[in-house]
């Protein structure tokens, strides 16, 4: 009586969203490789294991008749916390610039539509497996802070140089600033899913906008 119980009281979505500030670390920077759900990842520093760790915890049973979708999302941009709230004053008095280079992929996603993404997941009953939470415009950390520049009508000419950040952060943060991963919504966008940000210039306007 007790697993026919359990069993009746089964939710019928598990959305797993691993609590990581950029989950699609889970996939190996590469300056050219493109990512999608589908590519193999989860093994090449201590962030993607630990998300491979966190996803492999959140598996349920097989005797469990649950629907299961997993949310890899990239930085998510918002007007309050994260990494918008580290960059503002910054940029606010001129002094904000590109990350080293500045050519490393940034995946990334307004803060709307990564909770769109979530609520999309549970309303789709067909919807299953892997989702890249990220917008489909794929930038570099310098496309971004253009953008993000121009949004607050401020210059972006003073690069943060790679030995300051080895020396300010981890070696695990560090590298998830200077290194990124061209990653795609591929079956977000097939499963359905409408962007209200898919383009970093609205997210930015809307995101200073909102301060």
């Amino acid at each position: 009586m007790l697993s026919l119980v359990q069993v009746s009281l089964a939710p019928s979505l598990y959305s797993v969203y691993p609590g990581l500030s950029q989950s699609a670390g889970y996939y190996k920077p590469d300056p050219v490789k493109e990512y999608t759900e589908d590519s193999p990842g989860g093994d090449h520093d201590f962030l993607a294991k630990l998300c491979t760790k966190w996803e492999a915890a959140a598996k349920l049973p097989p005797e469990v008749k649950c629907r299961t979708v997993t949310v890899r999302s990239g930085v998510v941009l918002g007007p309050k916390g994260g990494m918008v709230q580290q960059l503002y004053w910054p940029f606010f008095l001129g002094l904000g610039g590109p990350v080293a280079s500045g050519s490393q992929f940034m995946p990334w996603v307004h803060i709307h539509d990564i909770v769109g993404i979530l609520v999309h997941a549970m309303s789709g009953e067909a919807i299953t497996g892997v989702l890249n939470g990220v917008a489909p415009q794929v930038v570099t950390n310098a496309e971004f802070t253009r953008e993000f520049a121009r949004a607050m009508w401020r210059p972006a000419l003073l690069p943060l140089p790679k030995f300051v950040l080895d020396l300010a952060f981890s070696p695990e943060r560090a590298t998830m600033m200077t290194e990124g991963q061209r990653v795609i919504p591929k079956r977000t966008l097939e499963s359905g899913y409408k962007y209200k940000f898919p383009d970093v210039r609205s997210a930015c306007q809307d995101i200073l906008q909102s301060k």
